[in-house]
């Protein structure tokens, strides 16, 4: 994973994993890799994968199991597709109106974009 420097580094880990829960590749009700395992596979500090597991336990995306490790919350996908699709509106959508203004794109240009890219 390459970190930016647009962001926190554990706010990046929880994009990150949320993007796997959202991709299905981890389901809800299964035990999330621990900490150890997440922090040497993205070569970071253990401390930064539990600040990010925090913020997630924090939204019920992961709950712990004491004694047991985190797992991907029931409602988890729901969760994080209803997160971002309201900070999506709010702060990437003025901005994409705003340059297609400036561009002159027309909504049925994205949209034919949009269809044709949706069948690949």
């Amino acid at each position: 994973m390459d970190f930016g420097t647009d962001k926190a580094i554990y706010l990046q880990i929880t994009d990150y994993i949320c993007e796997q829960i959202l991709n299905g590749r981890w389901k809800a009700g299964e035990r999330v890799v621990s900490v150890r395992e997440l922090a040497t596979a993205l070569e970071v500090n253990p401390n930064t994968v539990m600040r990010s597991y925090n913020e997630l336990a924090d939204r019920n995306i992961i709950v712990n199991k004491r004694g047991i490790g985190f797992f991907v919350s029931s409602d988890a996908p729901e969760l994080i597709r209803t997160e971002q699709r309201a900070a999506f509106i709010h702060d990437e959508l003025p901005r994409l109106f705003k340059k297609m203004r400036l561009l002159n794109i027309s909504l049925e240009e994205i949209t034919n974009h949009y269809q044709s890219t949706e069948n690949q």
